[in-house]
């Protein structure tokens, strides 16, 4: 039987039309706390991020991903009739009951398998690798998979003081988006495209770094745990403590160097770590595509959205080595090596 390889459909990504300033963020925490206002342009100052957007107020994360979902449908021409399973991958969700792949597949009217795929911002890079294993293994031929992130559904907006704004302050820096990718079976030929490999690391301990403690059992109710808690001191220790070398012996055990990739994506929270990363890998910066001044942290979408402008600005097109690099919550680090 001919061997297979998992080869990439299409990438799409749906950005709402409402956008948000820092400097408008800054003014709606002052106008919705009781006496507490952020120093004006700190958010822009420490994180880079100029804007971001805001998902309309009776759209729900799932129809962000049906957004997304129904333009790779369109673009490569997919009916939903062919698509074999629908894996939803976001750090947001609908409820906690059901699957919000559920939600996502009625609205798209997909009768296949679904399920849900969730490891914050490495939500979509962990699903590719679930889908990968399916299609070589021949489960499935062609899977879905869409993510929709609504982070603004838990940025706390009224602020009682400077304590409770720096814990909060990474939800001001997080943009609502959705994105979908179309992956499918194809022959594997020597210099042809396909997924050729993935790569990933994990240090548990510090799981509380980043926190969202509402819905669960250890939060059911409480309003004040519906807050995203992040601190961003001990998020960048983590990650440095975590270190690149998974990253290095990917790249390695397929035979590649950092140079011979036309873009690298890295999911991007702030242009301090992205620097960081960058510098600890050791790519050249044009081979970044930095979305964070204009998009912010689109969580689990962002690096679908770089993958998909470098295809539509014509930095990355067929036969091109692309690798993207993520960075979730948890935390975990991952890298997913892609020939066009």
């Amino acid at each position: 039987m001919e061997r297979r390889i998992t080869a990439l459909g299409g990438v799409a990504v749906h950005l709402p039309e409402d956008r948000l300033s820092s400097r408008d963020v800054e003014r709606r925490v002052a106008a919705l706390s009781d006496g507490f206002a952020p120093p004006a342009g700190l958010i822009r100052r420490l994180t880079g991020v100029e804007h971001r957007y805001l998902m309309p107020a009776d759209w729900q994360a799932s129809d962000l991903a049906v957004a997304a979902a129904q333009k790779v449908l369109a673009d490569t021409g997919t009916a939903p009739a062919d698509v074999d399973l629908l894996i939803f991958a976001s750090a947001s969700q609908d409820m906690v009951e059901p699957a919000t792949a559920h939600i996502v597949a009625e609205k798209l009217g997909l009768g296949c398998p679904v399920f849900d795929v969730k490891n914050a911002c490495n939500s979509v890079l962990n699903a590719m690798e679930v889908a990968d294993a399916f299609i070589v293994s021949g489960r499935y031929r062609r899977v879905l998979i869409a993510s929709g992130e609504s982070p603004s559904r838990a940025t706390r907006w009224r602020v009682p003081g400077i304590t409770a704004f720096r814990t909060a302050f990474a939800g001001y820096t997080l943009s609502d988006a959705g994105a979908a990718l179309l992956l499918h079976a194809a022959p594997a030929r020597p210099d042809g495209p396909g997924i050729l490999g993935f790569g990933a690391a994990a240090n548990s301990s510090v799981w509380d770094v980043g926190t969202l403690p509402a819905g669960g059992s250890a939060h059911p109710r409480e309003e004040e745990y519906t807050y995203f808690r992040i601190d961003g001191g001990r998020l960048r220790d983590a990650f440095s403590a975590l270190g690149p070398q998974v990253l290095h012996d990917t790249v390695d055990r397929l035979g590649l160097r950092w140079d011979d990739f036309a873009v690298v994506g890295v999911h991007q929270v702030s242009l301090a770590l992205l620097e960081a990363v960058r510098s600890g890998i050791g790519v050249a910066a044009d081979r970044l595509v930095v979305t964070l001044p204009e998009h912010g942290n689109l969580a689990s979408a962002s690096l679908p959205l770089q993958l998909s402008l470098a295809l539509r600005s014509g930095r990355a097109g067929p036969g091109d080595l692309v690798a993207l690099v993520g960075l979730g919550g948890g935390i975990s680090l991952g890298i997913a090596v892609i020939r066009l």
